[in-house]
């Protein structure tokens, strides 16, 4: 089936349109969703409500941008919803704004470890932060999205990358204290 065959037959409600639209995109939602959620079992209940959205609302497509982009932005909006119910956002009040320089290291990191970084990350810090870096938005985008100003956002990206860098940099501080004694 062609996209636009799998979207018609979806709009009817046809098990087989949606299965297969499903097996077709679970891959990327789900990687999607790791990106906001704090482990696996909370992604799997995100990537379940955004293909509930996807499937809901799929008649409103209107083929503005390409269909991925489409399913992505429902995704990113579900986990952002399930995070303003569960969590009360404390904005932090922080004029320091200035973006967080990371250097290059000689380790190479598994995509699920940076995954399992991002996720240990305080979830302002983790929303900011895939939103900004991994998704592309603009802070101002952010603030109306999480309802903070931009530079709470811009303080929270900072403090997300300070995180991360520290835990990099342990990370590293393990790799070479190893190599050093033949492990």
């Amino acid at each position: 089936m062609t996209q636009e065959e799998l979207i018609k037959g979806c709009i009817k409600h046809n098990r087989n349109a949606q299965e297969a639209l499903y097996h077709l995109y679970k891959k990327t939602l789900f990687v999607l969703c790791l990106k906001y959620c704090p482990n696996e079992t909370e992604a799997e209940d995100n990537l379940h409500d955004a293909f509930i959205e996807i499937y809901s609302n799929i008649k409103n497509y209107k083929a503005h941008g390409t269909f991925e982009g489409w399913i992505k932005r429902i995704t990113i909006n579900k986990a952002i919803n399930r995070y303003k119910q569960s969590y009360f956002l404390v904005p932090i009040r922080d004029d320091y704004t200035q973006d967080t320089k990371v250097e290059d290291y000689e380790i190479d990191f598994s995509l699920d470890y940076i995954l399992s970084l991002i996720q240990e990350l305080p979830q302002q810090y983790r929303f900011v932060f895939s939103l900004f870096e991994l998704d592309g938005y603009t802070h101002k985008e952010i603030s109306e999205l999480l309802s903070i100003t931009e530079s709470t956002s811009k303080s929270n990206l900072h403090r997300a990358k300070l995180i991360l860098k520290e835990k990099i940099k342990s990370k590293k501080s393990f790799h070479n204290y190893q190599s050093s004694n033949g492990k």
